[in-house]
């Protein structure tokens, strides 16, 4: 997981203006890779989000895999980071997850509203209530 954060920092360091930092979030957003409208079901809602936000796990056991999708892309890119972070990572792992140490160890705590990082935070508490 400390790898995959420092992955992220480096990605999101190079880009000095905040506004940059939140464009890239949305080019991540547009990047995502399209999932099966079948997630947008009541029970996969993330509580917390201003969006509309949905999470599936596809695998509980080692390594964890989950699916995302928002209809905003700011938050669908945000996802799209908790994705990278979580997929192919073990259950303890998950357990240790902190959505506001995440957002400020890869330097993203002043460049998105605290809307936004409640909405993060949402998804994770979301994924740890599985386990």
């Amino acid at each position: 997981m400390n790898t995959k954060i420092k992955e992220l920092k480096s990605e999101f360091e190079i880009l000095d203006n905040p506004m940059d930092k939140y464009q890239h979030i949305i080019d991540l957003g547009k990047n995502k890779e399209v999932v099966s409208e079948d997630i947008r079901q009541a029970d996969n809602l993330i509580k917390g989000c201003v969006s509309r936000a949905w999470m599936h796990i596809e695998s509980k056991d080692n390594p964890i895999i989950i699916v995302t999708d928002s209809d905003a892309l700011i938050v669908k890119g945000l996802l799209k980071i908790l994705e990278r972070l979580v997929n192919d990572s073990s259950i303890e792992d998950i357990k240790k997850l902190d959505g506001s140490k995440i957002l400020n160890d890869i330097g993203l705590g002043y460049s998105i509203s605290s809307q936004r990082t409640n909405g993060f935070i949402g998804a994770i508490n979301k994924i740890k209530s599985e386990f």
